[in-house]
């Protein structure tokens, strides 16, 4: 017996970790459907439809109505009380305090299959997604980091592509090789990234802060915490847009996202979600990556004024400046 029977579908972060976890499953199950998504679509309840116990959710907030639940974010775990409940009722709960979502369902699934086909990969998904990855190897900007930077809820099909490929057991050189024209042209977008990043940076009180909202440019953490230096414990990446939608991956809402500056050699004391959950009570992740959407101040849900952000970003420092009392783990 498999933990998937009964199972038709996965709902997934849209991540390299998110679709390395759903690749696992359905290496082990090839009729599954996939759906991608982000955390706060499944917070706000925009995917409720796709939710039952026919359906496994990997690498995003716990759903009581799923049947299967695979994770890894400290935040995200479900209860004592709520995993009893899920469980007498039939749901699976396979949460694990694992370096990323792909290893905790490489750990459920490898005895029921061969997933040697992903041993080359799982552990550059452990590093990128638990902040393990070298200064070195980040800055190479090798074509599997690339990859990841090329995985987006605005390019659906090219997410199932590559969760296909992966699935199927084609070797990872064949499928970087595959995507070669977009890796390459990810490489002139890094520069676009960073040239970005430097323009948008400033560090207060050993906080890199970098405002890329309304501007159309991401960047994960790695890239402002590998500018920033060492001179930053952590960074701050407010994204989005300020009439943007959770609903709209081409224009998506007023965000952050908090990292800690994993390039560091001490390790990181503070757990930022604290900073994550103190406005917006849907956000969260990890102790060293997480993040929110920046909330209107009045604590209503009107539309967000520009005034909110600073707001956000004023709470978050004063959070930020005692976080030797507060924020210690």
């Amino acid at each position: 017996m498999s933990v998937l029977d009964g199972i038709v579908r996965v709902v997934a972060d849209s991540d390299l970790d998110g679709l390395m976890a759903a690749a696992v499953l359905k290496a082990s199950k090839p009729e599954l459907e996939v759906h991608f998504a982000h955390p706060a679509l499944l917070r706000a309840g925009k995917i409720d439809h796709l939710i039952d116990r026919e359906t496994a959710i990997c690498d995003l907030p716990f759903h009581e109505d799923c049947g299967l639940y695979l994770d890894h974010h400290l935040t995200n775990r479900p209860n004592s009380e709520q995993q009893t409940v899920f469980e007498n009722q039939g749901g699976i709960c396979h949460w694990r305090d694992t370096p990323s979502a792909a290893r905790a369902a490489y750990d459920l699934m490898k005895n029921e299959l061969d997933l040697s086909h992903l041993d080359e990969i799982m552990p550059i998904v452990d590093d990128l997604d638990s902040g393990g990855i070298s200064l070195d190897d980040f800055m190479q900007d090798g074509p599997v980091i690339r990859l990841s930077r090329s995985l987006s809820l605005s390019d659906p099909e090219h997410m199932q592509v590559v969760l296909n490929q992966f699935a199927s057991g084609l070797p990872l050189a064949e499928i970087l090789q595959s995507h070669k024209q977009r890796l390459d042209e990810l490489c002139n977008e890094r520069e676009i990234q960073a040239q970005a990043v430097e323009e948008n940076t400033r560090i207060v009180d050993r906080l890199a802060i970098c405002d890329l909202s309304e501007t159309g440019v991401r960047s994960n953490g790695y890239l402002i915490t590998a500018i920033a230096g060492s001179q930053a414990i952590a960074c701050c990446v407010i994204h989005g847009y300020i009439d943007g939608s959770i609903d709209d991956p081409n224009r998506p809402a007023l965000g952050a996202s908090f990292y800690a500056n994993s390039f560091r050699e001490e390790e990181n004391p503070y757990d930022l979600s604290l900073l994550a959950t103190l406005m917006d009570e849907t956000g969260g992740g990890h102790a060293n990556a997480c993040g929110c959407r920046i909330q209107p101040a009045d604590g209503t849900n009107r539309k967000l004024l520009a005034s909110d952000k600073e707001f956000n970003l004023q709470k978050w420092l004063e959070l930020w400046s005692n976080r030797d009392i507060e924020m210690l783990r």
